[in-house]
């Protein structure tokens, strides 16, 4: 294992802005988008294949529960280096194929490649989500948030790279996937290590955290900046290369953290000043827990707070089984309802949404727009708005207010049946509000889950319960895409004379009507599980701040 470095200091900082790196190689399922006209065109695929192969895509992407359990076993370097192979093996089997340096490759082998390739995402994400979430166990959803939406901006950021860098070449994009991810993750793995948590609140962790907000904002509006001036004006080399500088100073920025923390350290505090009182940890000072006992027999969700103090104290005798908010074993929690109703109430969401993400190409050409950059772009700038957005409201709202972050899911899902009708109707000038809305609430789901599930379930086998609540993209693109979305593409292609291209908003209505349907469902769950949790969000943000539980072991 590696070495657990001192709290408070330079590493978990340095470690937060290297993940800011690996989180844009771990966006690499997003540039789909960009070469599956090309797989299309270049192997003669109908719309059925190429949804199969979008499949793929997702189940690599998602299917993490080797990496969960690797984080328990393996330090981050090697889970990344894992990642890095993957990347490097399946991105350079798909290149050979779509440039045709090698002829004829069988369809079910290009299916197996793009799933190793892109599950270099769920090795990468899960490294280094896994060791920030705990170096910063007290704000998670601000480090989910930040995390998350590095990864939802990294589809504009090879969107920049593809247009600026590569002039619009899908087989120079691949070969930059297979070589350029594989050499970022080798130069980042030194850098994301396991610290040991600081166990309270510190004004300029906040200020720190601000600030990587604030620079990741700017860096979006750059990119959705950046891509409506490549679309719209002729830039030359040497500018294009500028803008491509510039976007690297940007994604430089959270190493300003440990450089300033190296220039400018802070004072340490004067402990003597305090006494004793400043180093008792505030979950053993004595309490009226062991007044309270009879309570916890007669109501299941009474000031677990006071349980754990009493546990600490002697009075009562710990149970075997781990109550929400504890650690839980991965076996332990799938009997649980909770962990149910939060993997279907994410599935809904993100199955839904990644039919549109791997379909935007045609959506778009159905719908009259073939502009799959600036859409794509797009998409990316609000599903970052979305992730980080979700991360800061939840957070500041479950400080305030101990509402559960499974709100947010339910808003998401209602305002994601808006975008699904937007898109059926095929009305002018729908087809980019739809777009803006569903990315901001693809990206809700995305950050939310994350913190919810560690705050349910703990931290020390979180790895593991993070991939499974992952396995419902790939599930959501069989059954919405491939099973849906493709068969009803392919219909309506057929009826227009038997070509593989669909025109009309008729190509897509079907299915857009289902999957409203389905997120209404989602938005009912969702309202159930915000109920059924409130409780143990009470138990665990009652004094404003995050308290961890005396016997989570992180």
């Amino acid at each position: 294992m590696s070495p657990v470095l001192k709290a408070g200091s330079r590493p978990p900082w340095v470690g937060l802005a290297a993940a800011v790196w690996v989180q844009i190689a771990a966006g690499n399922a997003y540039t789909f988008t960009l070469y599956s006209p090309l797989l299309k065109s270049v192997l003669g695929l109908n719309q059925q294949q190429l949804s199969i192969l979008g499949v793929a895509n997702d189940i690599g992407e998602s299917v993490g529960l080797l990496p969960g359990l690797a984080c328990n076993k393996f330090p981050p370097w090697a889970v990344l280096l894992v990642g890095s192979a993957c990347s490097f093996l399946g991105y350079g089997v798909i290149w050979l194929a779509a440039s045709q340096t090698v002829a004829n490759l069988p369809y079910w082998l290009l299916f197996i490649t793009l799933c190793i390739a892109t599950n270099s995402n769920a090795w990468f994400g899960t490294a280094v989500l896994v060791t920030n979430m705990r170096n910063f166990p007290l704000s998670r959803g601000t480090v989910a948030g930040i995390l998350k939406g590095y990864v939802g901006i990294s589809a504009a950021v090879y969107t920049v790279i593809y247009g600026l860098v590569l002039h619009n070449s899908s087989s120079n994009l691949l070969l930059f996937l297979s070589i350029g991810i594989s050499v970022l993750s080798l130069a980042m793995m030194y850098f994301v290590r396991p610290c040991t948590p600081t166990s309270e609140e510190d004004s300029s962790v906040n200020i720190h955290f601000i600030f990587t907000q604030a620079f990741s904002v700017v860096l979006a509006i750059y990119l959705l900046t950046t891509t409506i001036i490549y679309d719209t004006v002729s830039l030359s080399d040497a500018v294009s290369y500028s803008l491509v500088a510039i976007l690297i100073i940007l994604l430089l920025s959270p190493l300003a953290i440990p450089v300033k923390m190296t220039f400018f350290p802070s004072n340490p505090k004067d402990n003597s000043q305090d006494g004793n009182a400043t180093q008792t940890d505030p979950l053993l000072t004595p309490s009226s827990s062991t007044n309270n006992l009879i309570s916890f027999s007669e109501n299941e969700d009474v000031s677990d707070v006071e349980f754990l103090l009493a546990i600490g104290e002697g009075a009562i005798k710990q149970k075997k089984r781990p109550r929400r908010g504890e650690d839980f074993k991965f076996r332990e929690a799938l009997v649980k309802a909770d962990f149910w109703l939060l993997w279907v109430v994410y599935f809904f969401g993100v199955g839904t949404g990644v039919t549109v993400l791997n379909n935007l190409s045609q959506i778009g050409v159905s719908l009259g727009d073939s502009n799959t950059t600036l859409l794509l772009s797009l998409l990316s700038f609000c599903n970052f708005v979305g992730r980080l957005g979700s991360g800061v409201v939840s957070e500041h709202f479950v400080r305030t207010r101990t509402i559960p972050r499974t709100v947010w899911m339910t808003v998401a899902h209602l305002l994601m049946i808006v975008a699904y009708l937007l898109y059926a109707s095929g009305l002018s000038g729908t087809l980019y509000v739809a777009t803006a809305l569903l990315g901001i609430c693809y990206g809700v789901h995305y950050s939310i889950v994350v913190p919810s599930a560690s705050e349910l379930f703990g931290l020390k086998n979180f790895g593991v319960i993070y991939s499974f609540m992952g396995l419902g993209n790939p599930l959501g693109a069989i059954v919405f895409s491939a099973l849906l979305a493709g068969q009803v593409y392919d219909a309506e292609a057929a009826k227009q004379g038997g070509g593989s291209t669909c025109f009309g908003p008729e190509c897509f209505r079907l299915t857009f009507f289902v999957l409203a349907g389905v997120c209404g469902l989602g938005a009912i769950l969702s309202v159930i599980l915000s109920i059924r949790i409130r409780p143990v969000y009470q138990m665990l943000y009652a004094s404003g701040s995050f308290r961890l539980p005396q016997s989570s072991s992180h």
